[in-house]
């Protein structure tokens, strides 16, 4: 089940029963994915500098996150995705080091409008893999995104060569999207960056394939 009480921010939900049961088995089986191709967990702070996607993104992202001075007029914000954080870790601690695999799960925060599939407090789930040495970490990323999918659904479509919205992307990405979503059908949006590569997953839009 999913509540929305009277009085909750707009965009959150409580998740429980057989809807949260639902989604640790998606879960579960997306990390077994994940780590039967070489990838280890890594947790990131919901926390962060803003400064951190302004650099990634531009000052435009600001009007899509959620942003607020400390006690110290420092600006923070609630995080809004995961890779810009992966490329900050990768910058400081995975310089010398090749093919570095690394899996999130994570609770992420923008501030748009709320539609079906789309809120403001929302699940990523995402894959990175800093400073690859090898041409087919590519492919080998869209496939285990497809597998990912297929674990929800069997009718979906992989656009190999789009623009991402973000910056940072070095070349075209890849997405993976469900039409019987409608309006909100992509599910998987991915591609290079300076860093390394890597694909994020809209978990509440997978659910509901």
């Amino acid at each position: 089940m999913e509540y929305k009480i009277e009085g909750m921010a707009k965009g959150v939900r409580i998740i429980s029963g057989d809807t949260a049961k639902k989604r640790r088995v998606l879960l579960n089986q997306m990390i077994a994915l994940a780590e039967a191709s070489g990838f280890e967990e890594v947790i990131l702070p919901s926390i962060e500098p803003s400064q951190v996607y302004v650099d990634k993104a531009g000052e435009e992202i600001l009007g899509q996150m959620y942003v607020f001075p400390d006690k110290k007029g420092r600006s923070l914000c609630l995080r809004p995705e995961g890779t810009a954080t992966v490329q900050m870790v990768a910058d400081k601690h995975f310089k010398r080091r090749k093919n570095v695999r690394l899996w999130y799960f994570e609770r992420c925060w923008r501030y748009e409008r709320p539609q079906e599939g789309r809120y403001r407090e929302f699940f990523q789930f995402g894959v990175e893999v800093i400073n690859p040495t090898t041409p087919t970490v590519r492919q080998e990323l869209i496939d285990l995104a497809e597998k990912m999918v297929a674990l929800q659904t069997t009718e979906y479509e992989v656009f190999s060569a789009v623009k991402r919205g973000l910056s940072y992307y070095m070349e075209d990405g890849f997405e993976i999207s469900v039409p019987k979503l409608g309006a909100q059908k992509q599910v998987v949006g991915g591609g290079a960056y300076k860093q390394g590569i890597g694909f994020a997953i809209g978990f509440d839009r997978l659910m509901l394939c």
